[in-house]
Parts: C-alpha cells; sequence; structure tokens
C-alpha cells in the first residue's frame, strides 16, 4: 500500500487519466474528488463489496440441480 500526504487541492495521479484530488477536509471526514473516464467504475469501498457479494450469489443461483431437472420435464 502506498501512503502519501496531500494537502487541500493538492491530487495524485493514477497512470494517465484518472486524478484523486482533496477537496476539503471537515470534522475528521476528507472530501476527495475523482476524474476518470467513464468507462472505469468508481464505487465507495462498501458498495463496491456489496455487489461482489450479490454477484457471487446470482452465479449460484437459488435453484439446485433437482429443481433445474424438473424445469425441462415439461
Amino acid at each position: 500500500m502506498l501512503i502519501l500526504s496531500r494537502k487541500i487541492d493538492e491530487g495524485i495521479m493514477i497512470d494517465k487519466n484518472i486524478e484523486i484530488k482533496v477537496i476539503g477536509i471537515e470534522e475528521g471526514k476528507v472530501k476527495l474528488g475523482i476524474s476518470a473516464p467513464k468507462d472505469i467504475e468508481i464505487h465507495r469501498k462498501e458498495i463496491y463489496l456489496e455487489i461482489q457479494k450479490e454477484n457471487k450469489e446470482a452465479a449460484r443461483g437459488s435453484l439446485n440441480l433437482d429443481e433445474i431437472k424438473n424445469l425441462f420435464k415439461k
């Protein structure tokens, strides 16, 4: 993990097309601005983890093998 110190209006660049900038610091919270191409997904970590969890559950499916076989017996 890379750890950097930044002040308000300072930023970092990731690759050539993603910029993360410190917009403000208030009451122990840091506000970040992120500039990135539209094809790059950006999520808060807790949202990203929830999406991953839901994707895994959907991939597992709610039907077991016997239920799937019964669908095709008609």
